[in-house]
């Protein structure tokens, strides 16, 4: 299966780095990004891991876990994750899948048999609280992924959610915000007394709500 924008994410029991793990249970009320990886002892994959550990405050700030997999089985896991420490400076402190059987890729639709017909693609999903996929992202084996840029869109979605306007391109923290189309200019008044641009009247800016 392939899943799109809004399908329910898959439960799974699996065997991981911290145990074995029933996804739902792990991921509680909590935003999720799962990002998956080819194999162990990968060193774009080995780079990303250690920047993710890294980052794992930022994501928390924003109520989201974050969590890997890898086709490898969790012993293999164990030992990667020495080398992750050594080179990048970081012990792993997030749970790494070992979905040996391939059973949460083929869930989420993570083998893609044009690139390679056996391994995992390197995918990444955000997932809301209420389960549903809110991104997703497959990126090539040769290019590392940009965890800044999806700190950016947890931060769009979960402001976006919570308000009746979009983000423009490039939009980041601070920055003005676009009021939805739905919003009639009477109703604007209310939501955003503080005004706002209208450049076109489908396009009216504003400032980023508290």
């Amino acid at each position: 299966m392939s899943l799109r924008l809004g399908d329910i994410a898959p439960d799974f029991t699996q065997d991981s780095t911290e145990g074995r793990l029933s996804f739902y249970d792990w991921a509680g009320d909590s935003w999720v990004v799962l990002f998956s990886h080819p194999k162990d002892y990968t060193p774009v994959c080995t780079t990303e891991l250690g920047l993710v550990a890294k980052l794992k405050p930022e994501f928390e700030k924003r109520g989201v876990k974050v969590i890997g997999l890898s086709v490898d089985p969790a012993d293999s896991h164990a030992g990667w994750a020495k080398d992750i420490e050594e080179t990048q400076g970081q012990k792993l402190n997030f749970p790494l899948i070992a979905d040996a059987d391939r059973k949460v890729a083929d869930l989420y639709g993570m083998i893609h048999p044009n690139a390679n017909d056996t391994l995992t693609v390197r995918s990444v999903f955000v997932i809301d609280p209420n389960r549903k996929v809110r991104l997703t992202l497959t990126y090539p084996a040769a290019t590392g992924r940009n965890f800044d840029e999806l700190l950016r869109v947890i931060d769009s979605l979960q402001m976006t959610d919570k308000h009746k306007v979009a983000t423009p391109g490039n939009w980041k923290q601070g920055d003005d915000v676009i009021i939805v189309p739905s919003v009639t200019n009477e109703q604007a008044k209310d939501l955003f007394p503080g005004g706002w641009t209208e450049h076109k009247p489908y396009l009216r800016t504003t400032k980023q709500p508290a």
